[in-house]
């Protein structure tokens, strides 16, 4: 009696098996004559009806726009400090005024060094250099997408001020190896969880870890205001310094009369509309979650048994991932060396939007221009500049952003047929990727 196939085995042999398909037109991908795979556009993005239009509308009618006077940006603290575990909550303008802040109140000055990832939004480099500190970049896990815990304690000098790991994508970082490297040697942990809300590790809600924990509600995030973010910790006077940077140097404790300022800072301070907002889409924020993970881990068990498709991996501790996006590598070798961009243009005509993510932040113009620049040449040693491009060098990341393909969570909020519909448009496409263009 033969044993059962494996699909695993059954997969691997589908490019020989589709020699028989050719000329089945529902077999072949849109880019050699076939069918759509997935004809239907992906679920809209932001979700909104009566509830955020009664929320505007009641903070419009209330003549309270500014969080000095209103009570929507202070409820908003209150409910997000709630829903996250966290102590103290600082709603800010976006998600990176929220990491400047912490940086400030952290105390990260000119001439420090802070140690942060290659694989993430410019956001995070941006707000180091504003600091105009210097960003130590440690190489990406390319399994899980995170920062390498491994390399972390190599580049940290006597310099450094902080660290900052990035959950990327609503997957999470390894905090149990690098919450107590920044532990031995006296360097706050500042989470950036701009991508990561009701991410979970170990059953704790991200952003409550380190010293602080950042977050943004930026249009495209998963809780949504079109611009907005906040701070996370656990800390009073952190909380105090915080709220006294956010709001052009005047805390929440008085330190005298009217136009008197306990430090310096800037005015990054949220819109009542701002927090109205995202009260009301609060309510939808756990059941589009649970969607969302339904629907990853069924694509995952698909994708996961496609030679050359290798979802993005979670560490053990990562006990729920926001997905914020959906993020896999791609093989080229498996889809007979059909280029990335092919694949990518392969899927977009299959009604499946796809990207190819970030690109090496650590290997970018704009840092070499910050480098070269008369503040830099005056605040650090020629030595460590000159030696700052061989100290960031990220081999695994370069591979990763030529491998990476991202889907971004709307699509996730698809019926369960929409996720076989990827798992089918790319079987497609392998099938028949001796066929597929190579440019």
């Amino acid at each position: 009696m033969k044993p059962p196939v494996s699909r695993r085995y059954f997969l691997a042999g589908v490019p020989l098996a589709a020699t028989a398909l050719a000329d089945t037109p529902s077999r072949k991908p849109v880019i050699l004559g076939g069918s759509k795979a997935h004809p239907d556009a992906f679920p809209a993005w932001p979700v909104f009806d009566q509830t955020e239009e009664r929320a505007l509308l009641d903070t419009l009618r209330s003549g309270k726009w500014y969080r000095g006077n209103g009570q929507m940006v202070n409820q908003f603290e209150q409910a997000y400090a709630q829903l996250t575990g966290a102590k103290y909550c600082l709603a800010t303008a976006n998600g990176t005024s929220a990491l400047s802040t912490s940086l400030n109140a952290l105390g990260v000055e000119p001439g420090d060094e802070v140690v942060v990832p290659p694989y993430t939004f410019i956001a995070t480099i941006n707000v180091v250099l504003r600091q105009h500190a210097l960003p130590v970049f440690v190489d990406t896990d390319p399994e899980t997408f995170q920062m390498d815990d491994h390399k972390i304690e190599a580049a940290i000098s006597p310099r450094t001020t902080a660290i900052i790991p990035v959950h990327l994508g609503g997957n999470t970082c390894d905090l149990d190896a690098i919450l107590p490297i920044g532990a031995r040697h006296g360097i706050p942990v500042l989470e950036d969880a701009c991508q990561a809300h009701l991410t979970e590790w170990r059953g704790r809600k991200v952003g409550g870890f380190g010293q602080a924990g950042c977050f943004s509600f930026q249009a495209s995030k998963n809780l949504n205001s079109g611009e907005g973010g906040a701070v996370l910790c656990n800390d009073e006077d952190l909380r105090e310094r915080c709220y006294a940077f956010h709001n052009n140097g005047t805390g929440l404790k008085p330190s005298g009369p009217s136009f008197t300022y306990s430090s310096t800072g800037a005015n990054f301070r949220m819109t009542e509309f701002q927090a109205a907002l995202l009260l009301a889409q609060m309510t939808r924020i756990e059941a589009q979650a649970r969607i969302r993970t339904e629907n990853a881990r069924y694509l995952t068990s698909m994708l996961q048994e496609i030679p050359g498709i290798a979802p993005a991996r979670m560490y053990d501790g990562c006990t729920r991932n926001a997905y914020h996006l959906y993020m896999f590598r791609y093989d080229k070798t498996r889809f007979h060396d059909a280029p990335r961009s092919v694949f990518l243009k392969a899927l977009s005509a299959e009604g499946i939007p796809a990207a190819s993510g970030y690109t090496p932040l650590n290997t970018q113009p704009f840092l070499k221009n910050a480098l070269s620049s008369r503040g830099y040449k005056r605040l650090f040693p020629e030595k460590v500049l000159a030696e700052w491009g061989e100290r960031t060098r990220c081999p695994r990341n370069d591979r990763l952003c030529e491998e990476a393909v991202w889907f971004t969570q709307t699509m996730l909020l698809a019926p369960r047929s929409g996720m076989d519909q990827i798992a089918d448009a790319i079987r497609k496409i392998q099938a028949n990727a001796s066929s597929l263009p190579k440019a």
